[in-house]
């Protein structure tokens, strides 16, 4: 029954090793693998059990028609069940939210559709920040509401919006999770993760409570860890920081077992897991994680005071530049390790003085998405948060002078040369 799982050796003479360290083997034993340094990429779609009594076994736990042994592993059925690349994988992604257990998916929509589809219901609300992601803006504004379920939105960082919020939303029926997009998508506002968790739990009747999920691709695994702060659920689009190189696309859910077994058994039947190859290639991009977000974190510090002194610039939204004794400045102290290295800039002007420096950068690139090695810029008003009408855009603080950037790897010299070019265009 005891399926052999490969190293997961966390210390090292009495003394705990490093994250960082563990991304290079945990989970992983090459004497199973005919000594190869590096994991396979199991590329099946169903494997071979030993015995008829061995499938019987697997089934029985891979459905919950019995309790776990004290010893027992999931056995390796079909690969939208199991699969060794992303059991390897979510086991390492574990250990940087310091989560129970962990899933990962095609996308990071996957990820949060699958998650709230698992713990919502007809009936149930939702109550979230805003802005949000523009994907996920439209599954809870356009989706979520086709299966008789409503929301009711807050705006990140305003003081007592999330307790007007729940109010509200208890009116309409039960809260079944507070979603919060922390540092908020594209303005980095701040939700306080631990008050919503403290408002959580003053919902409880009957010993259920809304669940508090946080999205935390913005600072990744590296700079917050929403779990530490009273959260239960963890959301990643992997796409970002974790695969750090712009050529996948994947997401995560982390929290506890309990809660993520229940989101596992959605992910079997919906089918929304990663492939294989997706889940070799992640762990090959955690092994430098911590290197990639500390060049990215410090090279955007010299970014943005660029962009801070800089005469055309009448804006910047970055994390290190909150002021002392503004409310949001405490909630960074407390609940982010650094600022990261995704931020928003308003130039001096409107929408065409913002296309105006997007078309002419050159080194920095004119693309959605963020968390990658190089650096891209891109126009939320118009382009990851068009789908938001225009009123609700300007009360979220999205405006049309406004442009996102995500800072590279490259050097911090050369990034700020080409936006000091492309400004003189403005």
């Amino acid at each position: 029954m005891d399926k052999p799982k490969g190293y997961r050796l966390r210390e090292l003479g009495g003394r705990p090793l490093h994250t960082e360290s563990l991304m290079m083997s945990y989970g992983y034993d090459p004497q199973l693998s005919e000594g190869s340094l590096k994991p396979p990429i199991f590329q099946t779609s169903t494997f071979v059990f030993k015995s008829a009594e061995d499938g019987k076994a697997f089934f029985e736990l891979a459905y919950g028609l019995r309790e776990r042994g004290p010893a027992e592993e999931p056995g390796l059925i079909y690969s939208r069940i199991n699969n060794p690349d992303l059991e390897m994988l979510e086991d390492r992604l574990a250990l940087w939210d310091e989560a129970e257990s962990c899933l990962t998916f095609s996308s990071g929509m996957a990820a949060i559709s699958t998650t709230l589809l698992t713990f919502l219901r007809p009936g149930d609300v939702v109550v979230h920040s805003e802005p949000i992601y523009g994907g996920t803006e439209f599954l809870v504004h356009n989706i979520l509401p086709q299966f008789g379920i409503r929301r009711v939105g807050f705006l990140a960082g305003a003081p007592g919006a999330l307790e007007k919020a729940v109010e509200e939303a208890r009116a309409l029926g039960r809260i079944g999770i507070l979603y919060l997009e922390t540092p908020a998508n594209p303005t980095n506002a701040l939700v306080d993760i631990a008050e919503a968790a403290a408002v959580a739990r003053s919902l409880e009747v009957d010993g259920r409570r809304p669940l508090v999920a946080v999205d935390n691709t913005f600072l990744g695994p590296l700079w917050q860890r929403p779990l530490r702060h009273g959260a239960d659920l963890v959301l990643y689009s992997l796409t970002k920081y974790v695969s750090g190189h712009s050529d996948l696309i994947a997401g995560a859910c982390l929290g506890s077992e309990s809660l993520i077994s229940a989101v596992r058994g959605m992910r079997t039947i919906l089918g929304t897991m990663a492939d294989p190859w997706t889940g070799w290639l992640l762990m090959r991009s955690l092994e430098t994680l911590k290197l990639r977000m500390t060049s990215q974190m410090k090279n955007a510090r010299y970014v943005a005071r660029f962009l801070a002194e800089h005469p055309k610039v009448a804006a910047v939204q970055y994390l290190g530049f909150i002021e002392k004794g503004d409310p949001q400045r405490k909630i960074y102290e407390r609940q982010c390790e650094a600022p990261g290295s995704t931020f928003s800039f308003e130039v001096k002007g409107g929408e065409a003085e913002a296309f105006r420096l997007l078309n002419a950068l050159q080194l920095v690139k004119l693309a959605v998405s963020l968390g990658g090695t190089e650096s891209l810029a891109e126009h939320p008003a118009t382009m990851t948060h068009s789908d938001v009408p225009k009123d609700a855009q300007a009360r979220m603080g999205i405006t049309p002078a406004m442009i996102r950037i995500s800072v590279g790897i490259e050097h911090p010299d050369d990034i700020i040369a080409d936006l000091a070019q492309a400004l003189e265009r403005v």
